[in-house]
């Protein structure tokens, strides 16, 4: 049976092989054309990806190395080479560096992606092999949309990454959701993820949360997984909207946008 860790890895690699495939066909015209992250075009988002790549590699080599995890001053010049490169310099250079960090993951044998640890710099304590893949998958994943959309409006989030990326929505609340915007204005909304067959509570007060399911709901949150971790993320504006989402109750689709703006 595949391992949390094997799946991670997994999703890593086949997110990688297709967007290669796609980055290295794009022309001059649509690198630098707008991606569906704010304030950056095709070509900011490959280079977001390949430093990351580059960071997270370092990470993963300090860690098996025994050395600590590389400071931010290492990180800082990592982001400035990419930054001076040029769009086309970005395209040939993302495949390289990404391969690389999907290749180290790969080579940990199953001893390794059970027992290893890896200090990625920014948690209180290392964390497993399954953890440190996640977040990148994490990154990765919602990038990875960034760029699809921007040539295909009906793009998804990667079905694979999705499923591993939904145990990581909850945790993220803490910096991506901003529930000051709804100006005192309270719910506890039943969150139903049509594809999943799942429901849970989604509580929007001085923080949110998810919960369990309230005895009494404020309203109704329906739409499937992917469009749900979108919408987390700032990544669910009207034309990326599948007709299949729906919000009962005193907040609206727009309020809950506030709430989660993105970044």
């Amino acid at each position: 049976m595949s391992s949390r860790a094997d799946l991670a890895i997994a999703a890593l690699r086949k997110g990688h092989d297709d967007l290669t495939a796609l980055v290295r066909g794009l022309t001059p015209e649509q690198l630098t054309g707008p991606s569906a992250a704010s304030e950056w075009d095709v070509s900011q988002v490959v280079s977001h990806l390949g430093s990351g790549a580059e960071i997270n590699l370092e990470v993963v080599r300090a860690s098996l190395e025994g050395r600590p995890a590389p400071q931010f001053e290492f990180n800082k010049g990592v982001w400035a080479r990419w930054d001076g490169m040029t769009p086309q310099e970005r395209q040939e250079a993302f495949p390289v560096a990404n391969e690389r960090l999907v290749e180290a993951y790969e080579a940990l044998d199953a001893a390794r992606r059970a027992s290893h640890r890896i200090d990625v710099g920014f948690l209180p304590e290392p964390v497993d092999v399954a953890t440190s893949a996640l977040l990148r998958l994490t990154e990765f994943g919602f990038h990875d949309w960034d760029i699809r959309v921007a040539f295909d409006p009906s793009a998804v989030l990667a079905p694979e990454a999705a499923e591993l990326m939904a145990d990581r929505a909850g945790s993220m609340f803490g910096w991506v959701a901003k529930p000051d915007r709804l100006e005192g204005r309270t719910a506890h909304l039943l969150l139903t993820l049509t594809d999943r067959d799942e429901r849970l509570g989604l509580r929007i007060a001085d923080t949110v949360e998810l919960t369990d399911l309230p005895a009494t709901a404020d309203g109704e949150l329906s739409l499937p997984l992917e469009a749900w971790l979108r919408l987390t993320v700032g990544r669910l504006a009207p034309k990326y909207t599948p007709g299949s989402v729906k919000v009962t109750g005193d907040l609206s689709l727009d309020d809950l946008r506030k709430v989660f703006p993105g970044f």
